[in-house]
This record gives structure tokens, C-alpha cells and sequence, in this order.
């Protein structure tokens, strides 16, 4: 007989038990359940099967099974049900006639939602660990699986490999939660160390299409009765728009309606609820600061997040926050319910050694932001401007109506150089001197138009020792009202005074002018009338004077300011008698503004 001849049959028979290993081989449902039921019970999983089951033997022997459900023992909760299980069995424990799981599969199944039902599985599988048992389901599958209804989590595909020869573990998963797509990656785990109660590192990063979280240190178990079990190391979150995340995760932070893109690095130590950065660098849009700052995550059914931070930057761009404000002022009425901004507690301190809003500069500034329940303080504590002083602070507070707040705003400026303000946001130095101000205002309202409506206090604005430039208004009378012709005229024309003031008294959104005007040693002039902040238009009528005794006596000019606040005008309606009231008190105010801007260059 030829040599070849055993040895092509030999192949044949390979090739023959190969085929018949790797057929699947239907079996009774009842007898496979029965054969691998004892596998499952040791990690308190009760199985039960609809329909037939197949057998395959190669490459690895597996048991497959149709609309399974798995409890948590034999009278548990439900922890999964409908899908299609997969059960590798160990090839050693096989020839031992016993069934021991290598590995599981499930496929299309309908996961429990119920967090606490699937407690006593893991503390089986954390006992066996503790007692010394080696053997392990060495990987773990899910695939299209979903949670509950699939409202929340849906398209789940998980991969968790626990490999014999090694202590680490790692987990890929991939599923769309609240309609986002997902994806979870974690790896370096030493299941082992957990079950013992050790610390194990981990490495994890979370990415969706708005923004990523990565982060990686130590890990141990979780504490009794829920929180987060204790973390520390170092993690990186961003965002591209926070209030589109925080809505997708079904969490709420304070002023987060308020925020764009935003980032967070640093070191982390969490434990139970809270979380502390000993070390933090947060990016808001363009800015970066760094600080320090905890997170706690209250308790109940609805737990409220609290925050707390100090944070500090070499630049702080505050045009955004302006933005914000100004659209409070614009035609269309703007919401003023505090319920989107307080979703939570903030405690943040500010600083910065410079802070930019558009064209403005301010330095040194110190500032801070509480949010209370129902309630926003917002506190510029100092801000050197243009070689002055500038505080400030607004507080918001719901009323008995939610829909409602109440407003309160303060501030001061103290010997700020008008002139090098004007010059930085280019209306053109026409007014020089150190610029002393306060102002009071309050008003409820439920939007911003209302608000306007609303607000009664009152504003004082002044310079002295100050002058205005392109005009001589002394000149001005002398000629009954006609400016002088040509550019020289007008560059050399100058006017000093030892006092210019505007005094607002709010009422309903309407302001009074009182006691304002300005006192010069050749010319003085007053103002009455009123500013609309509804309207937001100035209906004004002033005087000019002379006021030297060489003078003709009671030379002077009758002058109107009126229009839009934000583009007034100012003209002569007569000339004659205009006697300057003695003594000329005036508070702390700027006047004569839109006279000024119609005469200079």
C-alpha cells in the first residue's frame, strides 16, 4: 500500500470531523438549560429558554439558546430577556462532562433598567474572586441591546475581555443614549483588586459628537448604598456647547444656559458624592483659567449640584457676558425667569489681571458670582479702569411668581479718565477729566420690557476739573448760537469747566434730571427734562449763560437734546435772558453730551 495513502485519509478524516464540529447541531432546550444551568447559579443566574437550542463544537464549543431570559436567581428580578445567549464552554470542563462558562453572548435583548437588581450577580462574582476562584467568563458581549424601552440607552454593543493569562481587564462599548451616539472605552481594570476592596488603575475616555471626557488614575470599590466610589488622578472634559450636554445627560448646572464651548483639566479626587480639583484649568470660549474648585451632587429624588471655585487668568474676555446684557435693553421683550440659570449652587471668585469687554480694558480685576435657589449676585468687587475705580453689583431674586424678578443694581466709579475712555471706544476725546459716578436702581418685572418699566432709583454722573474739546461755548454765545466756520476753528476751540454733572432720578423707567448742568469761569449752563428708558429716547431743554462780570449781563442760549439714547441731538431753539441759577449745586454727573457731539469735528 502507497505511504500517501494514510495520509489522505488521515486529512479526510480531519476534514470530515472538522465539518461535523463546525455544524451546528440542534439540541433539546429543556437538557441544555438543565446541562448549563449549574454554571450560571454560581454567579446567581437563573436561566430559562424558549424553543430549541444548538450545539457547535469547533472552533471553541458553544451553547446557543433563543428569547432567554436571565433573573437574579430562581425568584429575582428580571435582569435580561428576548435576546439570543451564547454561552462558550471551557473545552477542559466539557471533557469532564460539566459545563464551566468561557464566555457569554448576548444579542438583542432587553436589559433591566433597575440599577439595584443587578447587585447580587456582582457580588457572587466579587465572593468568588475573594475566595480564590480563578475561573471567570473570559469575555462578555452584548449587541444590539437596549434598556428598557430603549428611550434612554439603545444600540448597545458592549465587549468587556477578562483574558486568563492576564490580571487586566478592558471593556469597548458603543451605544446611542437619548438619541446621541456614544462611544466608552475602558481598560487597565484589575477586576481581582476591586472584589478584595484594593484600588485598581483605569484608564477611560467617553466621546459623542458635541465633546469627550478622558481620565485616568485609581479606582476602588463602590461605597454602600450608592455615590461615587473613590476616585483620584487626572481627567479632561469638553464641550462644545455645555447646555446641550448637561441636557443630554438630564443634569442641570448653575448659569449653564449661559455658557458656550467649555473645557476642564486638572487633578481629581472624588469620593461619595462630591468631587474636588486640587489642581484645575477651565476654558470658557477664548478664556483659560486656572484654580481650584469641588462639586457636590446632593441627595434626593432630584439632587441639586453645588458648586465652588477660585479661579484666576491673565485675560478675561467679558464681551460674551455684555452681549447677554445688552439684549436685555433691545425692543424685544427678553425672559427674566431665574429658573434656567439656577439649576444649581455657585460659589466662584474671580480674577484677573486684565478683563476685556469689546474696545474697554479694566485691570485688576476682582469679581464673584453666587446662585443661590431663586437667587443670582453678581459682584465686581474692583476693577481699575482708565486709571480709576469701577465697582459694581447686580442681584436677582424670584418673586412669588416664578416668572418674576426683582432686580437690584449698584455700582460707583471713582476718578476714572473720561477722556482715555471715550478715545478707547472711539467716540473721540471731546471730554476730558476725572469721571465720579454712582447709581442705585431697582424694578420686578417678568421681562426685560417690563423690567424698564419698572426701575425707580437713582444716577449720578460728574467731572471736575474737567474740559471739553472742538467747542469755546463762551464763543458759542458771543455769536448767538452760530459755530465758527473751518476745521481750525473748531480743533482749537475749548471749553474748561470746574464742574460738569448729571443727576437721574428714576421713577417707572423715566428718569428726572436734577440739579444737573455744568459751571465753567466764562459759561455755565443747566439741563432739565427727561430720559425714557422704555422709550429709550432724551427729551432735554437747557440753558447757556455767561458768566463773567465783563460780560453783558444775562447774555445766553436756550439748547434741546432729543432723540434715540443712542444717537441724540442737540440744537439752539432761541437766544436771550438765561440766568444761571446761584449757588449751581450739582451732584456727580456728565452734561451736555449730545451738545458736544453735534458741534465737535
Amino acid at each position: 500500500m502507497s505511504p500517501r495513502r494514510p495520509i489522505f485519509v488521515a486529512a479526510f478524516g480531519c476534514l470530515v470531523l472538522a465539518g461535523l464540529g463546525l455544524q451546528d447541531w440542534s439540541v433539546d432546550g429543556g437538557r441544555a438549560m438543565t446541562f448549563a444551568g449549574p454554571a450560571l447559579d454560581a454567579y446567581g443566574l437563573a436561566l430559562t429558554a424558549e424553543g430549541p437550542a444548538q450545539l457547535t463544537l469547533l472552533p471553541i464549543p458553544r451553547l446557543s439558546l433563543e428569547r432567554v431570559r436571565l433573573a437574579a436567581g430562581s425568584a429575582g428580578p428580571t435582569l435580561a430577556e428576548g435576546g439570543r445567549l451564547t454561552i462558550d464552554l471551557d473545552p477542559i470542563a466539557l471533557l469532564a462532562g460539566r459545563a464551566a462558562l468561557g464566555g457569554l453572548r448576548l444579542d438583542a435583548a432587553r436589559l433591566s433598567p433597575d440599577a439595584a437588581a443587578w447587585r447580587e450577580p456582582l457580588a457572587r462574582l466579587a465572593g468568588r474572586m475573594r475566595a480564590g476562584a480563578t475561573q471567570h467568563p473570559r469575555r462578555i458581549a452584548l449587541t444590539g441591546a437596549r434598556v428598557g424601552d430603549g428611550a434612554d440607552a439603545r444600540d448597545i454593543d458592549i465587549d468587556l475581555a477578562w483574558p486568563f493569562w492576564s490580571a487586566n481587564a478592558e471593556a469597548h462599548a458603543s451605544m446611542t443614549w437619548r438619541g446621541v451616539p456614544t462611544r466608552i472605552a475602558l481598560a487597565h481594570m484589575l477586576p481581582a483588586y476591586i472584589a478584595q476592596g484594593l484600588r485598581t488603575p483605569f484608564t477611560a475616555t467617553v466621546t459623542w459628537p458635541d465633546g469627550s471626557l478622558a481620565a485616568e488614575g485609581t479606582v476602588g470599590p463602590p461605597p454602600d448604598g450608592g455615590g461615587l466610589p473613590p476616585l483620584a488622578g487626572r481627567a479632561r472634559f469638553e464641550s462644545r456647547a455645555l447646555p446641550k450636554t448637561l441636557a443630554w445627560l438630564g443634569r442641570d448646572a448653575p448659569l449653564a444656559a449661559l455658557a458656550g464651548a467649555f473645557s476642564l483639566d486638572g487633578r481629581f479626587e472624588a469620593g461619595d458624592r462630591s468631587v474636588s480639583w486640587p489642581s484645575l484649568r477651565v476654558g470658557l470660549g477664548d478664556d483659560v483659567l486656572d484654580g481650584a474648585g469641588a462639586v457636590t451632587l446632593g441627595t434626593g429624588p432630584e439632587p441639586r449640584l453645588s458648586v465652588q471655585a477660585t479661579l484666576a487668568a491673565e485675560t478675561l474676555n467679558l464681551s460674551p457676558l455684555l452681549a447677554d446684557l445688552i439684549r436685555l435693553f433691545e425692543a424685544e421683550p427678553a425672559s427674566l425667569a431665574l429658573g434656567p440659570l439656577t439649576g444649581g449652587d455657585l460659589d466662584l471668585r474671580l480674577s484677573a489681571a486684565e478683563g476685556r469687554v469689546g474696545p474697554v480694558l479694566a485691570q485688576d480685576l476682582a469679581a464673584s458670582i453666587l446662585v443661590r435657589d431663586a437667587a443670582v449676585e453678581v459682584a465686581v468687587n474692583r476693577a481699575r479702569l482708565q486709571d480709576g475705580m469701577l465697582k459694581g453689583r447686580v442681584t436677582l431674586a424670584s418673586a412669588a411668581d416664578p416668572a418674576e424678578t426683582e432686580v437690584r443694581m449698584q455700582g460707583s466709579l471713582d476718578r476714572v479718565d473720561v477722556g482715555s475712555l471715550l478715545g478707547e471706544i472711539g467716540a473721540g476725546r471731546w471730554l476730558s477729566g476725572p469721571l465720579q459716578g454712582q447709581f442705585s436702581l431697582e424694578g420686578s418685572a417678568r421681562d426685560s420690557v417690563a423690567l424698564l418699566a419698572s426701575l425707580g432709583g437713582r444716577a449720578t454722573l460728574s467731572v471736575d476739573g474737567g474740559a471739553i474739546a472742538g467747542l469755546d461755548l463762551a464763543e458759542l454765545v458771543h455769536r448767538n448760537g452760530a459755530v465758527p466756520t473751518g476745521a481750525l476753528a473748531r480743533r482749537n476751540g475749548r471749553t474748561a469747566f470746574e464742574r460738569a454733572a448729571i443727576t437721574l432720578r428714576f421713577s417707572d423707567g423715566i428718569g428726572e434730571f436734577a440739579e444737573s448742568g455744568l459751571r465753567g469761569p466764562s459759561v455755565g449752563a443747566s439741563l432739565q427734562g427727561q430720559v425714557s428708558l422704555p422709550g429709550r429716547r432724551i427729551a432735554a431743554r437747557g440753558d447757556l449763560a455767561l458768566r463773567a462780570l465783563a460780560d453783558l449781563p444775562g447774555r445766553g442760549l436756550l439748547f434741546e437734546v432729543t432723540g434715540p439714547l443712542d444717537a441724540p441731538t442737540a440744537q439752539i431753539v432761541s437766544h436771550g435772558e438765561a440766568m444761571l441759577p446761584d449757588p449751581f449745586k450739582v451732584p456727580a454727573a456728565l452734561g451736555l453730551s449730545g451738545a458736544a457731539r453735534a458741534y465737535a469735528p
